[in-house]
């Protein structure tokens, strides 16, 4: 066997029976099983942390269906490199041998922009091709909506416990290197936390193990060697890891808590793991509107200012402007009404359904919506003092409802104070 082969491409499963995870999925009532087994393809995005088995599952999918299968990397290719494969699928959709549509797989399909994530539409929307795409990042935030519509997300998790604990066990019974060597498991509390749900993480350590003992020596497996052969620091940052969603989860609420102190610390300890800072300020934007809102309608801004920012200046700088924001947030005042509203708002609309738009409040561009009392009886706010008058927006059957409370803060009070003034 040959042993420059990393561990985890030696151990790559080919079909499903062998893949661990992902039962969402890939389990008896999987959608992606129920696709294979009907042999229907349809194009879908792949979206989950490093090492939880996109690239895997995506070859499953081809070599089972029995399709053309071409692959590209977003790291390195371009529009020139998207079309000449785009051209061979089509040769092969052609072809009189042809068993369906081959499938492109485009690993970090997040890093395409969006010029080239364009040139794919065709050929998706014609069934040129069935696209599967692998991205780490939010595809919300980081696929064109066009693509996204042509294409379901799928969310993988990292490996539980349970997985790494099968992934292991799989690993040294069936590796034909690792099966041949003297192990003994002492430990795996160090192995499965620097692992962090991470398939191809757990199993890169341990090729790291077995290479570095000496053959005729036993492999020991505990949190001394597991640490040794690393030579991290288990605290150490791990931007693909679990410990990523721990510190940014305790930024996040260090902000809302208004302690600026530590706000700054995780957003060091974030910037020195090399945590993508496009990733950091979109937080940041979504926390200015969720936690501080009316309070200070300028956090908002500002949030928004420091994502632009930072696409011009670039890093490191760029921490210096993300510090700058994370201190300004966590010293602002807070409020979450604004966010709360629009939850109680999306509430009453799933209870309550279509009510209908009440008939003073509509456009009456015809002769017959007049004659029907389309926009009758409507007053035109700026038409009265303070450009304010009382009339009813709400529909009849929820006339009286009050989605958003005012915050105990000097902004939003004054907000209200001013209605009140002029009613």
């Amino acid at each position: 066997m040959n042993n420059t082969i990393p561990l985890a491409e030696r151990l790559r499963p080919s079909s499903l029976e062998d893949y661990i995870g992902q039962e969402q999925l890939v389990g008896k009532e999987g959608i992606i099983r129920k696709m294979i087994e009907s042999g229907r393809i349809n194009s879908f995005i792949l979206w989950g942390p490093p090492g939880v088995g996109k690239t895997t599952l995506a070859k499953i999918v081809a070599a089972t269906t029995e399709l053309p299968f071409y692959t590209l990397s977003a790291v390195t290719s371009g529009v020139k490199e998207v079309r000449e494969v785009l051209e061979k699928a089509k040769k092969d959709h052609q072809s009189i041998f042809s068993n369906g549509r081959p499938i492109l797989f485009i690993d970090e399909i997040h890093r395409f922009n969006k010029s080239q994530q364009d040139s794919l539409l065709g050929a998706v929307e014609q069934g040129i091709i069935t696209l599967i795409g692998a991205t780490t990042e939010n595809p919300s935030f980081e696929v064109i909506r066009p693509l996204l519509s042509r294409a379901q997300v799928y969310t993988l998790k990292s490996l539980d416990e349970a997985g790494m604990e099968q992934l292991l066990l799989r690993a040294l019974k069936n590796d034909k290197i690792l099966s041949r060597r003297d192990i003994r498991i002492d430990e795996k509390g160090a192995l499965f936390r620097y692992a962090g749900g991470d398939a191809r993480k757990l199993l890169n350590i341990l090729d790291l193990l077995e290479q570095s003992t000496p053959r005729g020596e036993t492999v020991v497996i505990n949190d001394k060697n597991v640490t040794g052969s690393l030579q991290e620091n288990p605290a150490a940052y791990d931007r693909n890891g679990e410990l990523h969603y721990d510190i940014i989860s305790a930024f996040i609420k260090s902000i809302r808590g208004s302690d600026p102190q530590a706000a700054v610390y995780w957003l060091a300890r974030m910037v020195a793991g090399g945590e993508d800072p496009k990733f950091i300020a979109r937080r940041l934007v979504i926390l200015a509107a969720e936690d501080i809102g009316l309070a200070n309608p300028n956090a908002l801004l500002l949030a928004n200012a420091t994502f632009d920012a930072l696409a011009k200046i670039g890093w490191p700088e760029g921490r210096i402007i993300l510090s700058e924001c994370a201190i300004y947030l966590a010293n602002s005042p807070k409020s979450n009404s604004a966010y709360a509203a629009i939850a109680n708002a999306l509430s009453e609309v799933e209870r309550s359904g279509n009510l209908s738009v009440p008939l003073h409040l509509r456009n009456a561009p015809t002769k017959l919506m007049k004659d029907l009392g389309y926009h009758e009886g409507y007053k035109y706010a700026h038409d009265y003092t303070g450009n304010y008058v009382e009339q009813q927006y709400l529909p009849d059957e929820i006339k009286h409802a009050v989605f958003w409370r005012p915050g105990d803060n000097p902004q939003e009070t004054k907000m209200v104070e001013r209605i009140n003034s002029l009613k």
